[in-house]
């Protein structure tokens, strides 16, 4: 039986962490993003949505497929 593909979707740092709480950095990392400009592409799960939505100044959520 054929598995069907996850939805996902682009996120994007574009600033830094580092003036950031403890948290903020926590979630940038727990997302995969070390550096400003790498994109990440993860599953569309409500919980990868909520950690885009507590650091929706540090990135950009590019729509996938």
């Amino acid at each position: 039986m054929a598995k069907a593909k996850e939805k996902t979707f682009k996120v994007k740092q574009v600033k830094s962490g580092i003036a950031g709480t403890p948290k903020q950095r926590e979630t940038l990392r727990s997302l995969g993003l070390k550096r400003i400009g790498q994109v990440r592409e993860v599953a569309d799960r409500p919980e990868i949505r909520g950690m885009v939505a507590a650091i929706p100044h540090l990135v950009v959520v590019e729509e996938g497929e």
